[in-house]
């Protein structure tokens, strides 16, 4: 029994290692009800992964910070990778803004590590349905289509967060079947909840449900049940109104967190951040070498003359643009396969021949002269990388990827559309 147990913790160990930690990224609130809310559902997230590190910051209020928790995460994990999931319900300023600065923080204290940051939590049909149990939770003898609910969102300065509140308001009316959902909002924009609980008198209201649209206990929970107790003060012999309970530490909402988080991971298998800073050379007057002369070296060497390069060439045989190309002058021509030495006195070395071994000797005479090296088989034998790029509104355009050059040209292509777009306004 004694053998078994370190090899079992070494099978952990292992397992830990090949899966990235989580951070989940949590309001942060004064109420401990609602921080130990949080800390519940992390612990139900370990639960559904017991192979993750999962680690809890806030973005105010309660400690730790997102920083800390991203900086400890990333320093415990095998290759500095980070999974941040944001517990938002709304793209609103901490989405935005907040959480990716402090996830900067947290990177800038481990050099090298990389951070997928996942979409926010809503809108998700999973949550859609956990603030239709809550609802249907205080329905008691009342029936959906009776029934007209307001449901509350905390409001914001981005009008396209609380439209996402008001398409949910819609899409719970079409799926609960109730009379009718009307938005309310506590902070910035309205209605308020005073003023739709008004509106939905004025329209025939006789059963109402309030139903806060928020993850935890805290101010938000606190100030909903105030306004709608200080709503019925003001107007006795008003329909009964109920208030339906926040989403709270649930499987339910466990499952979506885990969804995020895999989203995420997946991200980091896939690359994650491209290892490159991405720069611009000024090339005009300096000499470049082009190990190769095929089509692959053609279309980089027309790229390089358009940039004012001097192009020498070193290849058995050339395409016959790049015959025309040499016959006319404007670039040199060696006509023999690469020999130590051919890097001397070049600025800018690109391997592009059909043979690896080849491309590997460039590269690595050019990384003992200290001159940067494109290899076109293997972009990460090389000390640089060359971007798909276009020309669009007077800009050159680059996009450097990671193993998916489709994608790559895609956003490429993207870019350059957006640019045209708005140079046309």
């Amino acid at each position: 029994m004694t053998e078994a147990r370190p090899t079992i913790e070494r099978v952990r160990q292992a397992a830990r290692a090949a899966h990235p930690p989580l951070v989940i990224a949590a309001h942060g609130t004064r109420d401990p009800e609602g921080a130990a809310a949080a800390r519940a559902l992390t612990a139900l997230v370990r639960a559904v992964l017991p192979d993750v590190t999962v680690g809890l910051g806030f973005v105010e209020l309660t400690e730790p910070g997102i920083a800390e928790a991203v900086a400890a995460a990333a320093a415990g994990a095998e290759r500095g990778a980070v999974v941040v999931v944001p517990l938002m319900l709304g793209k609103g300023g901490h989405v935005r803004r907040d959480i990716p600065e402090a996830i900067e923080a947290g990177r800038a204290r481990v050099p090298g590590s990389t951070v997928a940051y996942a979409p926010h939590l809503g809108p998700d049909p999973a949550l859609r349905t956990i603030t239709l149990q809550r609802i249907r939770a205080v329905l008691g003898d009342w029936s959906a289509a009776s029934t007209t609910v307001v449901l509350v969102g905390r409001g914001c300065s981005i009008g396209e967060t609380n439209a996402e509140h008001a398409a949910l308001a819609r899409l719970v009316q079409e799926e609960g079947g109730f009379a009718q959902v009307l938005p309310a909002y506590l902070q910035v924009t309205g209605p308020d909840l005073a003023q739709a609980l008004d509106q939905v008198v004025r329209l025939g209201a006789e059963r109402i449900v309030v139903a806060p649209n928020f993850l935890f206990p805290g101010s938000m929970r606190r100030w909903t049940h105030e306004q709608t107790a200080a709503w019925r003060d003001r107007h006795p012999g008003t329909p009964d109104v109920r208030v339906a309970e926040v989403v709270g530490p649930c499987p339910e909402l466990a499952a979506v967190v885990v969804d995020r988080y895999r989203a995420g991971a997946r991200r980091l298998d896939d690359g994650g951040a491209t290892p490159v800073y991405l720069s611009g050379l000024v090339l005009r007057g300096r000499d470049v070498l082009v190990v190769g002369g095929g089509r692959v070296a053609q279309r980089r060497i027309v790229a390089l003359l358009d940039a004012g390069a001097r192009v020498r060439v070193v290849s058995p045989t050339l395409t016959p643009v790049l015959s025309a190309l040499e016959a006319s002058g404007r670039i040199s021509w060696s006509a023999r396969a690469y020999a130590a030495g051919d890097v001397a006195d070049a600025w800018y070395v690109l391997a592009l021949t059909d043979d690896p071994a080849v491309n590997t000797r460039v590269a690595a005479e050019a990384e003992t002269r200290h001159v940067f090296c494109v290899r076109g088989d293997h972009a990460a034998g090389g000390s640089a990388w060359t971007p798909a790029t276009g020309r669009s509104g007077g800009m050159l355009l680059g996009v450097i990827g990671r193993r998916e050059p489709r994608r790559t040209a895609a956003v490429r292509d993207a870019l350059v559309e957006a640019v045209r777009t708005l140079a046309d306004r």
